[in-house]
């Protein structure tokens, strides 16, 4: 009996203490609508710090009230505070249990990330907020906008991508010449050097030009041809000039005796007939 009595008042507390809480809960649900509603005011008045304060007030009594993580994510996103907007839309989806809450997080972080041109991420935050609401046009339509645009930057980035490799070749080359350049002004003697040898191999084992040695080879080619003819000799005739001789004096014999004959033929006395 004594322990049945004992349950019986251990249940009562138990229930009691879960009542409690729940009031407490239920409390603190209604602060916080109290506060968000407070803060749709501030915001239509254009006080957006008072605003401000009463979402955050809402969202630190119950953060399981989507709204006011909901609403100052709205509110930073039209003051152009696109991180803060961030941070609380994601918070608001975390905090989603519908999937109407759900959807409106993915949709906003959809448009938030589109004004950061994050047209990739912004494709997969519209994704999610269509799985949630695939009725919604409106999302559909900015999902079809920023697949368009994550191509567009996906091409962009690949040609950026070869303008950079052409740039680093480019730079690559430019300070190989450098260095080249470098190295000259450093050990100019390596270019005498060069010129030098250049200038030697030009050069014979005399220190004669090649040009002149082998106008001087050639020179010995036409003396070996000339070799291969017969020179006079000094205090000698050649046999053309003994020849050439030759028939002069056999010439000059033969006038000699023409003459000799000429004139025998006039001593000769020619005896007149007798004119009987």
């Amino acid at each position: 009996m004594k322990y049945y009595i004992l349950s019986v008042v251990f249940l009562i507390s138990s229930l009691t203490y879960a009542q409690d809480k729940a009031k407490e809960e239920q409390l603190k649900l209604e602060t916080a609508k109290s506060y968000i509603f407070e803060g749709n005011e501030l915001v239509d008045a254009d006080n957006f710090v008072s605003a401000e304060k009463e979402y955050r007030k809402a969202i630190s009594k119950a953060p399981s009230v989507v709204a006011g993580s909901y609403n100052l994510g709205n509110s930073y996103y039209d003051k152009g505070n696109y991180d803060e907007a961030l941070y609380r839309h994601t918070q608001a989806a975390e905090q989603a249990v519908t999937k109407a809450e759900k959807h409106n997080a993915f949709h906003n972080i959809g448009n938030i990330l589109m004004k950061e041109d994050l047209c990739k991420e912004a494709v997969e935050a519209y994704k999610n907020a269509l799985r949630n609401d695939p009725s919604d046009d409106e999302t559909r339509y900015n999902l079809a906008i920023a697949k368009q645009c994550a191509e567009e930057q996906n091409k962009q980035g690949q040609d950026q991508e070869e303008d950079k490799k052409d740039e680093d070749k480019e730079n690559e080359n430019k300070k190989e010449d450098k260095k080249e350049d470098d190295q000259k002004k450093e050990d100019p003697k390596d270019e005498g050097d060069q010129d030098k040898k250049e200038g030697d191999d030009k050069k014979d084992e005399e220190g004669k030009p090649k040009d002149e040695q082998d106008q001087g080879k050639g020179d010995k080619k036409e003396d070996k041809k000339e070799q291969g003819k017969p020179k006079p000799q000094p205090g000698q005739l050649s046999p053309q000039q003994i020849k050439n001789l030759l028939e002069a004096m056999n010439n000059q014999e033969q006038k000699v005796q023409e003459k000799i004959n000429a004139e025998k033929q006039k001593g000769v006395k020619v005896k007149p007939e007798k004119d009987w």
